[in-house]
C-alpha cells in the first residue's frame, strides 16, 4: 500500500478552526455583529427662547392697526424675518417700518434696511393696518428667521444609541455626514438710514447734546414761567395751564392743561427757546396723557408758527376720533378727512402716558409722526401725493419752517379735555422715547 505524505507547506487543520465547536461559535458572533446597525436617535430637548414679541392692536368694526415690538433674545443678527399666523378673515393692507407680505394664512415681516441689525436684547418696532371679520386674536406662533420664538424642540448634544435588529447582508462603512447649511443671516452690516427724516433716534434725555428745548418741568411751580409762558391766542376763556405735582411721566412734575370747550377757551404754554435755530430737520418728542377720547370735531393740542406761511400755525390735534396735522392758513389736513384717510391715522390712547414724536424737514415737504415709536402712516408726507393721505397737504409745495412751540388746547366746538405733557424735547437730531 502506498503511504500518503502531506504536501509541503500545508498544515493539517488545527483545533478551533472550522468544523470545531469554537469555530462555529466565532462564526455565529461575527454574523450577529454584521447584522447589527447602530442608529443614534437624539432625544428632544427644549432650546432657549430666541425672541420675544409684544403685540398690541387698535381695532374698530372691520378694521385695525397693530403695533409689534420684536426683542432678540438670541445671538446678534444683521437682518430678521418674523412670521406668524393670521386669524381667519384677517387681512393686512399696509405696513410701516417693515416689509410685510401674506401667503395663505401666514404673514411675514422683513426688516427695512435701517432696522435689520439686532444685538442680543435689542428691539425693533413695526406696525401694520388691515381688515378683519369674525374675530381678531393675538398670534401665538411667532418665529424669528424660521425658528419659533420659544426655541421649539432641538436635538440634544448627547444622543442615546438604539439598536436596529434588521440584518444587513454585509457590513458597510458609516455614511459621510451631509453638509449642514447655515441659514443664519450674513454678518455684513446693514446700511445706515437716510437722514431726512426717519433716522434712528439717538437721543432721549435732557443730558443729550444738541437739544434746544428739553424740559420735564421740574424747575417750574404754580403757573408756568421763565422758559415757559402761558399764552391765549385770539381770545381767552376758562382754560388753564398749571404745573401739576400729582401726575408725571418721570420726576415729580408735569404741565397740566385744563382745556375747555368753545373757541375762546384756547390756552397754551409756549417755550421761550428759539425753535428757528433747529435745522435741517426739526425733531420733537413729548409724553402725553389725556382723559377724553379725541372727538369727531376739530381740536388742536400742539401749535408751531410757520415763518414760511405768514406766521400761521402748523397744528397737531384730532378730528373724527384720530390724530391729524392741520394748517391754519388753508385748513389742509393730514390725513385727508375721508373714511380711508382717517383709518390710516390712529386715536390718541386715554388715561396712560403715550410717547408722541414727529419729524419736520425744513428743506422739502417731508414729515413723519410716531406713537410709542410706531409710525402712523396716515401722518406721513413724502413729497409724492397719496390719495386720502397727503394729496391735499402737498397742494402747498413750500416746506414749513417752525419758529415757536406751544403745548395746550384749542377747541372749535364744545369739546373739552384734560391733558398732561412731560419730558418735552426738540432738537436737530432724532429723539427717542
Amino acid at each position: 500500500m502506498k503511504q500518503f505524505r502531506p504536501v509541503r507547506g500545508v498544515r493539517p487543520a488545527a483545533r478551533g478552526l472550522p468544523g470545531s465547536p469554537m469555530a462555529r461559535l466565532i462564526a455565529a458572533l461575527v454574523a450577529l455583529a454584521a447584522g447589527l446597525l447602530v442608529v443614534l436617535v437624539p432625544h428632544a430637548a427644549s432650546a432657549a427662547p430666541v425672541c420675544k414679541v409684544d403685540y398690541t392692536t387698535n381695532q374698530w368694526p372691520g378694521g385695525y392697526t397693530a403695533s409689534v415690538r420684536l426683542t432678540n433674545l438670541g445671538p446678534a443678527v444683521s437682518s430678521w424675518t418674523l412670521s406668524w399666523t393670521l386669524s381667519p378673515g384677517q387681512q393686512i393692507t399696509n405696513a410701516w417700518s417693515a416689509r410685510v407680505s401674506v401667503s395663505g394664512s401666514v404673514a411675514t415681516a422683513t426688516n427695512e434696511t435701517w432696522n435689520g441689525s439686532l444685538a442680543t436684547g435689542q428691539t425693533a418696532d413695526f406696525g401694520f393696518q388691515g381688515t378683519w371679520s369674525g374675530g381678531l386674536t393675538t398670534p401665538s406662533d411667532w418665529s424669528l428667521n424660521g425658528v419659533p420664538c420659544d426655541g421649539g424642540p432641538s436635538p440634544s448634544p448627547s444622543p442615546s444609541p438604539t439598536v436596529d435588529h434588521s440584518p444587513s447582508p454585509s457590513p458597510s462603512p458609516s455614511p459621510t455626514p451631509s453638509p449642514t447649511v447655515d441659514h443664519s443671516p450674513s454678518p455684513s452690516p446693514s446700511p445706515s438710514p437716510s437722514p431726512s427724516p426717519s433716522a434712528t433716534p439717538t437721543t432721549s434725555g435732557c443730558s443729550d447734546a444738541g437739544l434746544v428745548v428739553c424740559s420735564g418741568f421740574e424747575d417750574q411751580s404754580g403757573t408756568p414761567s421763565g422758559e415757559w409762558q402761558v399764552v391765549t391766542p385770539n381770545c381767552s376763556g376758562t382754560g388753564t395751564a398749571t404745573i401739576d405735582t400729582t401726575t408725571a411721566h418721570s420726576g415729580g412734575k408735569s404741565l397740566r392743561i385744563n382745556g375747555g370747550g368753545n373757541y375762546c377757551n384756547h390756552v397754551f404754554a409756549a417755550t421761550t427757546k428759539d425753535v428757528s435755530s433747529i435745522a435741517p430737520v426739526v425733531y420733537g418728542r413729548m409724553w402725553v396723557r389725556h382723559t377724553t377720547a379725541l372727538p369727531a370735531s376739530h381740536v388742536t393740542m400742539i401749535t408751531m408758527s410757520d415763518s414760511r406761511d405768514g406766521g400761521r400755525d402748523l397744528r397737531i390735534g384730532g378730528q373724527n376720533g384720530a390724530l391729524q396735522w392741520n394748517r391754519e392758513s388753508d385748513d389742509a389736513t393730514l390725513p385727508e378727512q375721508s373714511p380711508s384717510g382717517v383709518a390710516l391715522s390712529a386715536p390718541l390712547p386715554v388715561n396712560r402716558w403715550v410717547c408722541l414724536r414727529f419729524e419736520i424737514d425744513t428743506t422739502q415737504q417731508a414729515m413723519r409722526t410716531y406713537l410709542d415709536d410706531q409710525e402712523i402712516m396716515g401722518l406721513r408726507v413724502d413729497g409724492t401725493p397719496t390719495q386720502d393721505v397727503d394729496a391735499q397737504w402737498l397742494r402747498r409745495s413750500t416746506a414749513p419752517r417752525p419758529t415757536t412751540f406751544r403745548l395746550g388746547w384749542e377747541s372749535y366746538g364744545s369739546d373739552s379735555d384734560t391733558i398732561w405733557y412731560d419730558d418735552v424735547a426738540l432738537g436737530s437730531s432724532p429723539i427717542g422715547c
